[in-house]
């Protein structure tokens, strides 16, 4: 099959970056011709994958966005594609593999009435639109069951289009035994003592992963326990307003931030906790390649693979409405209890599971079965 994926912008270590790859790449391993459309592309290109970038150009995000679309849409009116796949919500596509959650479902919750009257809601509800409204017959490819559960209260007329996909950790991602040289090494590397607890946060866009939560629950604690961590954030994105706030917390010498890097896995195998109290979390990889690395997770119950640590028992989960000082007493029970609970073994156990790394090859037979079907919209 010839396949067309659109995509705004690649770079390397973006959640949603990964699973275009991965997808992508299953794709030309298995025969098919790949063809991409984006905006922006940061790193290498894959060998046997055709890539164009978008000349257009706008003042404005939305008018680029919306542009975009129309060039690629005059991009396909040539190509003899068998499906069209989209990473983003936008009109023309077959297939939406849905990285994002419900933007609507986000505008009424976490936004005043005065977003609804703004061109970015007019914007991104018109393109979620065209994606799962009535008229759409266009095919998506969901992380959780959370999120299905999102589009489901507001596009109910979609639910014989959305298709669950299991998890998709990489298979080198999975720890059979948690080595205290990992630690060690890492503690030495960044200057750390050894009795010092690592409090670790990966993920690219700080905002909407709770930075500013991790960062007061961290300054909520006693002084003790305040004294023997240090907080490591990991990711994509600007960290000047998050510097400034533990600054302000008087935590300031205790956080660390780190640009996106390719060894993450020796951070959760020499971590001792990983903190992750997203405001909205479409699945949350980190969760699982955390608990697999026995690594034990505090997040939010807005994380679509929250419900993975909770009924595996590799960590807690906060209820929602999300409340700070539920994430404060949770913070200081698990520090309290590294030693005797059972999260990290818990975690380890859950890594033998093989439905945990079936996500991509199972994106990639629907994608095939689809193809197969005639799916192409006109």
């Amino acid at each position: 099959m010839k396949l067309c994926f659109v995509i705004y912008n690649y770079f390397p270590h973006g959640g949603q970056q990964r699973d275009f790859l991965q997808i992508a790449t299953r794709c030309m391993q298995r025969g098919h011709e790949v063809k991409v459309y984006t905006l922006e592309w940061q790193g290498e290109i894959p060998v046997g994958m055709d890539l164009t970038l978008s000349p257009v150009k706008a003042l404005s995000r939305l008018r680029r966005f919306q542009r975009f679309n129309e060039w690629t849409a005059q991009q396909l009116t040539v190509e003899e594609a068998d499906l069209v796949v989209g990473f983003n919500k936008m009109p023309h596509l077959d297939v939406y593999f849905a990285a994002d959650s419900c933007f609507v479902e986000k505008a009424e919750n976490q936004r005043g009435l005065y977003y609804r009257h703004t061109p970015r809601y007019r914007h991104f509800t018109t393109f979620e639109e065209a994606v799962f409204g009535a008229d759409s017959s266009t095919q998506v490819l969901l992380l959780s069951a959370l999120q299905r559960k999102g589009y489901l209260n507001y596009y109910p007329c979609s639910k014989s289009r959305l298709h669950l996909l299991p998890p998709g950790l990489a298979e080198d991602r999975r720890v059979k035994k948690r080595d205290q040289q990992s630690r060690q090494s890492l503690r030495i590397e960044f200057n750390l003592a050894d009795n010092q607890l690592l409090l670790l946060q990966i993920g690219s866009g700080f905002t909407v992963k709770g930075v500013d939560r991790a960062l007061r629950a961290i300054a909520c604690l006693p002084r003790e326990w305040k004294a023997k961590v240090h907080y490591m954030l990991i990711g994509r994105g600007r960290p000047q307003r998050y510097l400034r706030l533990a600054k302000k917390l008087g935590i300031g010498q205790q956080l660390t931030v780190l640009p996106g890097r390719d060894d993450i896995l020796r951070f959760l195998t020499g971590a001792d906790l990983l903190l992750h109290p997203a405001y909205q979390e479409s699945a949350g990889y980190v969760l699982l390649e955390a608990a697999v690395a026995g690594l034990p997770v505090l997040t939010t119950g807005s994380c679509g693979y929250a419900c993975h640590i909770e009924q595996v028992r590799a960590g807690e989960v906060c209820t929602e409405p999300f409340q700070q000082s539920e994430l404060n007493a949770r913070l200081l029970s698990m520090l309290r209890n590294l030693d005797t609970a059972a999260w990290s073994e818990n975690g380890l156990a859950f890594g033998a599971h093989p439905e945990l790394y079936r996500k991509y090859d199972t994106a990639v037979e629907l994608l095939e079965q689809f193809g197969e079907s005639g799916q192409r919209q006109s």
